[in-house]
């Protein structure tokens, strides 16, 4: 038998897996991590972290900046600039803002030089001049490892696309990005993390979708859905989301990243190694 606890935060549905029912202190600390994830690095709430540097300023670093903006930065030069935590007004502009208005302007681009913008230093984060930050490339998938390492034994993690698994094998189908009622494959994840990105699962307006390239402001377009098998969720949800551009391959192969993409031509590209013939993989495409 296997209990599951599901629950809404940060915006998504949650579940999680474990041979028996998880002990209510173990529900408690979940409950605290999230909330406490969601209180520094929320862009949709006015009294979070990210609102209250917004203007320009500083404050104390939360326990995962270091991390997340390390990777942020391996993430730019692996795009070549292509993914930016200061891509919060990019995605207000084309109407994915706190209020959820939907009403698209112009793109705009991120700033290039958020490197010299956002410093982490010295358990302080500062940044400089007006800008929104937001994780969101590999933000969840950090989430789900912090909520993983609370449970003790075997679980499954799942935040609706990011998928931690520990200690319980699971055969997971690739949904087709045009067909929900499809798979392009299935993958085995028994110990470690499979996230996913799609084009189709924020998307509104004309086109408009939450994966911008920073350069432009623009949603992409060559490629519509990413997955990503990883030893964590972080490094698994930021290589999904470095798939999307050009030096996403060698970002995951830098990592030791399994990834399949589907291409906005109906095309497939993938790198799955020994996974295919160990029959850990299998792809209908």
């Amino acid at each position: 038998m296997t209990a599951t606890w599901r629950f809404d935060a940060i915006g998504t549905g949650w579940r999680i897996d474990t041979p028996e029912p998880l002990p209510e202190d173990i529900r408690e600390r979940v409950n605290g991590a999230i909330a406490a994830f969601d209180a520094a690095w929320s862009r949709f709430r006015g009294d979070s972290l990210v609102a209250r540097l917004a203007p320009g300023g500083e404050a104390p670093a939360p326990p995962d900046a270091a991390d997340m903006l390390d990777a942020y930065a391996e993430l730019g030069r692996a795009t070549g600039g292509a993914v930016n935590p200061l891509v919060g007004a990019s995605l207000e502009r084309l109407g994915y803002d706190a209020a959820y208005s939907l009403r698209a302007q112009d793109p705009v681009a991120a700033p290039a030089d958020w490197r010299a913008r956002l410093t982490w230093r010295d358990g302080t984060l500062r940044l400089r001049g007006r800008a929104t930050i937001d994780v969101g490339a590999l933000g969840k998938g950090r989430l789900v490892d912090r909520v993983a390492e609370l449970i003790p034994g075997p679980a499954v993690v799942d935040a609706s696309g990011d998928l931690r698994v520990c200690g319980m094998p699971q055969r997971v189908a690739l949904e087709h990005p045009y067909d929900p009622r499809r798979a392009i494959g299935v993958i085995v994840v028994a110990d470690g993390a499979l996230c996913a990105s799609a084009a189709n699962r924020r998307a509104w307006g004309d086109g408009l979708h939450h994966v911008l390239d920073a350069r432009t402001g623009a949603p992409v377009r060559t490629v519509v859905a990413t997955w990503a098998l990883a030893e964590t969720a972080m490094i698994a949800d930021a290589a999904a989301t470095a798939l999307f551009f050009e030096g996403g391959p060698g970002y995951a192969r830098d990592h030791d990243v399994h990834w399949v993409r589907m291409l906005s031509d109906g095309r497939a590209e993938w790198s799955l190694g020994s996974r295919l013939e160990r029959g850990e993989a299998e792809l209908f495409t």
